[in-house]
């Protein structure tokens, strides 16, 4: 029994798992919830779903950058405790307003954006205290524990909120997620290791420590081609997947509770690829799996391009599943790799640096897939957004990743990879 709990035997990692654990159930209730808000409660076109799903993550574009180099100057378990105290607040004025009778897309493009801004401190906060808490040397593992914990929650996270929305209405769906971000602070503030107060230079100055993190990420060709791809991945699934909800929900007229249990069976790809993830890098080498994971499993994302009620609405979720699995063991293997590299006062610049370039085109992906949704039809963007999914592998794979069975720590990375010769 030991040697399966692992980290769950360590108290400090436990709390933050089991924070995880309830904000990450909570978190599929608004995936599926926020938009369904603005398509059945207020009869949003396809343009301001693309819009709203803009807002989610625009904020990795306004605040990615600058956010890393905050976050290095705090103790990181505060960050954590604030973000998902602000996100609760937030989500919680979604249901008020709507028994006001109030509620309106303005409303919820604001929610949205805040939510964004809180997430992205939240997110980078989260990747670097990770190393803190159970070292280097335990990073994979304690990723994908994490990652299994994301794939339980998509597994049953939607069919909850697909049969809250359907009972209770998508805004009061919303309660839920609101709820668990409480929970989560509360465990993340049972944590008992403290970190020091970072050490500020008497120079330190916001732009050199962002250019810092900057220069740290795209002055390091891995880093680099790790941002290429999994930043073109997420602009495509941004066009296809946002308009694929308005294609279930307006255009075919898939029941809410359908539609939940519809993203399940297509998250157990995700489940399965967080527990598999370990056992595929040290069959194929890590820099392997980098590119082999997204090349191999994309294109059945295409699948769910072709979903009608019956049949093929389950063949697609399969797909989904598929496409999942390859992105979780993608995730695993590259998040592994970039905290083992980075020096630990970077750790944080790093992160942000990372996040600005790969989810800042998520937004411009929404954007993208609102308005090709509402002029050329939602079937036909979701077509475009899977297609461009198949081909977000190139990145890595034309880089020394390729051949790359044992990736380099910090304290060697630097030389390898610029010392690497062009496959």
């Amino acid at each position: 029994m030991k040697v399966r709990l692992g980290l769950l035997r360590e108290h400090d990692f436990r709390q933050l798992f089991l924070a995880d654990v309830i904000s990450q159930v909570g978190t599929q209730v608004t995936l599926l919830a926020l938009p369904l808000v603005a398509i059945l409660a207020l009869s949003a076109t396809p343009f301001e779903v693309g819009v709203l799903a803009a807002c989610e993550t625009a904020a990795f574009i306004l605040i990615g950058l600058p956010a890393g180099a905050w976050v290095d100057r705090l103790r990181r378990r505060n960050v954590l405790i604030f973000g998902d105290v602000a996100r609760a607040l937030l989500l919680g004025s979604v249901p008020l307003a709507w028994w006001a009778d109030m509620l309106t897309m303005p409303q919820l493009y604001v929610v949205a954006l805040l939510t964004g801004v809180c997430t992205v401190f939240f997110d980078v906060a989260y990747q670097s205290y990770l190393p803190h808490l159970v070292g280097r040397e335990n990073l994979v593992e304690g990723n994908s524990k994490l990652e299994a914990v994301r794939g339980v929650s998509q597994i049953g996270g939607p069919t909850l909120a697909g049969w809250l929305i359907q009972w209770l209405t998508a805004p009061v769906a919303i309660v839920v997620d609101a709820v668990s971000f409480l929970a989560s602070a509360v465990y993340v503030g049972l944590i008992r290791k403290r970190e020091p107060i970072p050490q500020r230079a008497p120079d330190a100055h916001l732009g050199r420590e962002i250019a810092e993190g900057l220069r740290f990420v795209l002055g390091n060709r891995l880093l680099r081609s790790i941002a290429m791809c999994t930043g073109t991945y997420n602009l495509f699934s941004a066009i296809g997947f946002t308009m694929l909800l308005v294609l279930l929900a307006d255009v075919l007229k898939i029941p809410p509770g359908a539609i939940g249990l519809v993203m399940s069976v297509g998250s157990i790809g995700g489940l399965i690829g967080a527990f598999t993830a370990m056992r595929v890098a040290k069959r194929l080498g890590q820099g392997p799996t980098i590119w082999m994971a997204p090349a191999f499993t994309a294109p059945f994302g295409l699948l769910t391009a072709l979903v009608q009620p019956g049949l093929l609405l389950w063949l697609g979720a399969v797909g989904f599943g598929v496409s999942l699995w390859g992105g979780v063991v993608y995730n695993i293997a590259q998040v592994s790799f970039r905290q083992g590299l980075t020096p630990e006062r970077l750790l944080g610049r790093m992160n942000a640096t990372m996040r600005f370039l790969v989810w800042g085109t998520m937004p411009i992906g929404g954007l993208i897939g609102g308005a090709l949704g509402q002029n050329i039809g939602v079937r036909e963007t979701v077509w475009i957004g899977m297609a461009g999914c198949c081909l977000s592998f190139l990145p890595v794979f034309f880089s020394p990743l390729r051949t790359m069975r044992e990736l380099p720590q910090h304290e060697e990375a630097a030389t390898r990879a610029e010392s690497s010769p062009t496959p």
